[in-house]
Formats: C-alpha cells, sequence, structure tokens
C-alpha cells in the first residue's frame, strides 16, 4: 500500500484556503464571500451553544429579558428596554426554545462582524480587511459571551452600526447618514446607559479632529442630536415618572469607595487586554510590526487613522473617568461592545503589511477554532453536568414543569404569576403561559405585580429547599394567603444519560379568588 506524506495531507486543504480567500480578496466576490463565511460562523457557533450548554438551561439574565418582554415596558427597573423589545419581536416568531435564543444570541454578534467589515473596508487593504475579521472572531465577545444574551451583548451590534452611520455622517454629512447616526445612538442608549461612553467618544474625536469646523457648520450634527432627542422621548419620561429608578440601580449595585474605584479602572483594562490577548498576539504574529509602526498605529500621522483611534479609545477613557468621579466599579465586559475599530487600529498603518500567504493560514485558524468547539462541546457539557451550575440553572425547565402541574391540580385558570428569588426568570422562560415574574426578596424589582393581582390571578412560588431566605419570603405569603397549598418536589437533571446533583424545591400554590 503507498502512504502520502504529511505534504500531500497538507497541499489541498492549502489550495483550498487559498481559494476561499481568493474570493475574499476579490473585489467583484468578496461581498457574497464574507457573508456565506459568516453565516457559516454564526452557524458553527451556534451548534456549539446548543451542544456545551444542553446540559444546563438558559442564563438568568436571559431569562430575566424574557421576563420583562412580558410587560412590554418602556424601561425596567434595572436597564433600559431595547433588549426586551428585541426578545419579544424575536419570540412573537420563533418558539420560545433555547435553541431559538442561541441563534438570536449568535445573529447579534454576527451583524456586528458585518458592520466591522463594511467599515474596515474604506481603511484597510484587502488582506488586512481579511485579517481585520478574523481578529474580531478569536476575541470571546463575538462567540463565548455573545451567546448569553443580556443588556451588555444586547449593545455589540448596536455600537456598532452607531459607529457605521457617524463615521459616514462626519465624512459625508449627508442627511441620511446624520439621521442614521441618531437613531443608532438611540438604539445604543436604549440598549444600556452605558452608550453615553460612545456617544461622548464620538463626540470628541469629532471635535479633536481638524475638518470639525466643516461638521459643525453642517446640518448632520444638529439632525443626529434631533433624532436621537426625539426617540429617547418616551423612555425619558418613563424615567421621570419613575424617578430614575435604573440610575439609582446602577449607583446602588456598583458603588464603590475611591480606592476600589481607581483599582477596578486597572482591573479594568487588565481585563479588556486579557480579553484582546488572543487576536493581538496573532496580529503581532502574521504582521510582525517594527516599534515605529507600533507607535503609528497607536498615534498615527494621518488625521483620518488618528480619528478612528480616539474614537476607539475614548469611550473607553471617559468610562475610566467616571467610574473614578462617580466612584462606581467597572467590569472589563462591558466594554464588549467597543471593539469595532479593533481591526482599523491595529492594521491601518501604512508600516503594517500582511502578506497573502499570511492571511490564508489566518483565515484557516479562524475556520478551524469553532469547528474544534463544536467538536469538544459534548465534553463540555458532560463537565458542566458533573461540576453544576450556578444559580440551579440546571433545573429550570424541570422547575417549570413541576410548577405546572401543581398549578394545574389546584385550578383550571391559566398561571399568571410566578415567584421566586432570582432563579424566577430562569423558570418563567420556560413555563407556556408567559406569566409575569415577582422577586419575592426583592418586589421592587418586579413592580408589574402587586397584591391585586395576586388576589385576582393567584400565584405559584417556589424556593430551592437550601435558600432559607426565599422559603421565609414563601412562608410570609402563605400566612397572609390561607388557600395557599405546599408541594415539595425532588429533581434532578438527565443528560447524557449522566444524572446531575438532586435538588429539593419547596412549592406554594395560591390559586386565583373564587369570582
Amino acid at each position: 500500500m503507498a502512504f502520502m506524506n504529511t505534504t500531500d495531507l497538507v497541499r489541498p486543504a492549502r489550495n483550498s484556503f487559498e481559494r476561499l480567500c481568493d474570493s475574499v480578496f476579490d473585489p467583484a466576490r468578496r461581498e457574497r464571500a464574507m457573508m456565506l463565511l459568516l453565516v457559516a460562523y454564526a452557524g458553527a457557533w451556534w451548534v456549539y451553544g446548543l451542544v456545551a450548554k444542553g446540559s444546563q438551561d438558559v442564563h438568568v439574565d436571559m431569562g430575566e429579558m424574557v421576563a420583562w418582554s412580558h410587560e412590554f415596558p418602556l424601561g425596567t427597573p434595572k436597564h433600559p428596554p431595547l433588549g426586551a423589545w428585541l426578545v419579544r419581536a424575536w419570540f412573537s416568531i420563533m418558539p420560545t426554545e433555547p435553541w431559538a435564543y442561541y441563534l438570536f444570541a449568535m445573529i447579534l454578534a454576527t451583524v456586528a462582524l458585518w458592520i466591522a467589515w463594511h467599515i474596515s473596508g474604506r481603511y484597510l487593504t484587502a488582506e488586512k480587511r481579511v485579517v481585520g475579521i478574523v481578529l474580531l472572531t478569536l476575541v470571546p465577545f463575538f462567540n463565548f459571551h455573545a451567546l448569553k444574551f443580556n443588556a451588555n451583548t444586547v449593545l455589540i451590534p448596536f455600537w456598532a452600526a452607531t459607529t457605521w452611520f457617524f463615521l459616514r455622517s462626519f465624512e459625508t454629512r449627508r442627511a441620511g447618514w446624520a439621521a442614521l447616526a441618531g437613531a443608532g445612538a438611540a438604539a445604543a442608549m436604549l440598549g444600556k446607559y452605558w452608550s453615553i461612553f460612545l456617544l461622548g467618544g464620538l463626540a470628541i474625536a469629532a471635535i479633536t479632529d481638524s475638518r470639525r469646523g466643516a461638521y459643525l457648520r453642517s446640518r448632520a450634527p444638529w439632525l443626529t442630536i434631533a433624532v436621537l432627542t426625539v426617540l429617547l422621548v418616551p423612555h425619558g419620561a418613563w424615567l421621570i415618572a419613575h424617578d430614575f429608578r435604573p440610575f439609582n440601580y446602577a449607583l446602588q449595585v456598583h458603588s464603590a469607595t475611591l480606592a476600589q474605584a481607581i483599582g477596578s479602572v486597572f482591573v479594568f483594562v487588565a481585563g479588556i487586554l486579557g480579553y484582546l490577548a488572543v487576536p493581538i498576539i496573532w496580529g503581532l504574529i502574521v504582521a510582525q510590526p517594527s516599534a515605529l509602526a507600533i507607535r503609528d498605529a497607536l498615534w498615527p500621522a494621518d488625521a483620518n487613522r488618528r480619528f478612528i483611534v480616539i474614537a476607539f479609545a475614548a469611550p473607553l477613557l471617559l468610562a475610566a473617568v467616571a467610574a473614578v468621579s462617580l466612584q462606581i466599579k467597572l467590569n472589563a465586559l462591558w466594554a464588549m461592545c467597543a471593539m469595532t475599530l479593533l481591526p482599523i487600529v491595529l492594521l491601518s498603518s501604512p508600516l503594517v503589511t500582511i502578506s497573502r500567504q499570511a492571511a490564508v493560514r489566518l483565515l484557516a485558524l479562524a475556520i478551524a477554532f469553532p469547528l474544534l468547539m463544536v467538536a469538544v462541546s459534548p465534553v463540555i457539557a458532560i463537565v458542566i453536568q458533573q461540576r453544576g451550575v450556578e444559580h440551579y440553572a440546571g433545573h429550570y425547565r424541570l422547575i417549570a414543569r413541576a410548577v405546572e402541574r401543581a398549578w394545574r391540580a389546584h385550578t383550571d385558570q391559566p398561571l399568571r404569576i410566578v415567584g421566586s428569588d432570582g432563579i424566577v426568570n430562569g423558570i418563567v422562560f420556560y413555563l407556556p403561559d408567559q406569566p409575569s415574574a415577582v422577586d419575592v426578596l426583592a418586589p421592587a424589582a418586579t413592580p408589574w405585580v402587586n397584591e391585586d393581582r395576586i388576589v385576582r390571578q393567584g400565584i405559584a412560588i417556589v424556593c430551592p429547599e437550601p435558600e432559607i431566605s426565599c422559603v421565609a419570603a414563601m412562608n410570609m405569603y402563605a400566612v397572609r394567603y390561607p388557600t395557599a397549598q405546599r408541594q415539595d418536589v425532588t429533581l434532578a437533571r438527565r443528560h447524557f444519560g449522566l444524572i446531575g446533583k438532586p435538588v429539593r424545591y419547596q412549592l406554594l400554590i395560591i390559586p386565583p379568588a373564587p369570582h
């Protein structure tokens, strides 16, 4: 039998990647080729999420978005409402299942990559443009963290879109781009108030640029501000009516001493560098830049590229200044939405060169990595199953079924309210009646439920037996409502034939008052 040597095995794969790169480099084919690559990227990470997270249920943050979407508010006690609005729209056409949720999350992250691809086309050569998107796909914000949809990940595509629209508005001063910039800015602010740093950073980039006079004399900035203001008016009125509750929540939860705030800035910067370590290292490997090239990348002599560097760095610097001024602690995960311009910052210097062969090899790595993660995802799921997850996240579907059975045993009315501690948001996701969630330990966090609703519609409360504070709060409900019925259930999740750690839960069913 004849045996192939290593060179024979490698050459066909290398040629396949070269042909793929050729299609991405070719002006006539690159848009379609990159779109197909990004669709494959989203699909691979979606499959990874389905399998790797198959031994647990949706994260409580994801469930919280769904719980908020049931109320369809102009605001929530913690964050502005865009995430809840998007979730409501998505699940109005898709089944409320984890696979659909993970797909939604990956679509949003991939849209941000597509926007970054379009922005970089104005600043990078063909090889650098491909390498730039590849480097972004190696940032955990666009895959591992993107799969957990929350108030941070919702910003990823909207910061990207706002940045794109603003850059085009600043360059062209056309009304259409200016209006889009205002709409994007409003969407970003309605995603999370953290977006104020994006707007401030873009403003600083514009003001420090030599073209600021022509921009400020045009109607573009004023149209952007007008659209932003108009779109934020309803939420602003809600904030006033609710005493700026989300602001108070943020200041309370993240408050710190001055020393802690300063320390958190250093941790914030170190954390961001940690998340970017892999793409930065690979960028250095493929480009091998000189010290002069690195210096030119960090502070370019060219005004256009310097504008990009300021627009990238200013939001992060503003966040650091605000943290110290307001004495709040920063979290590096909050910067996950700020990576759109990273490829341009790293690669746009003419002193940085990328060979076609280096681009081919790096693209091969970017394709292989998610496929490798898909291959090992069953092992990851088993490890998670054996180690267990926080917040009882392996049991939400099982709890929901137990609650549903207990409720149906006592009333034929639909289940409209479910209570627990923080895990209630994970439980609500799996209940078909889309009930309102009540945090029995912090009812102010769920203001859409009051005593009158509980009397009229009833409530099902469930607490993990080890959570003494939750059980104590449930007992208070039992005292107030003499019709309450108790039930205990022990639940354990089975995955790949393995049974996880069992947990005992206490249920309290308070049926609706008779009409």
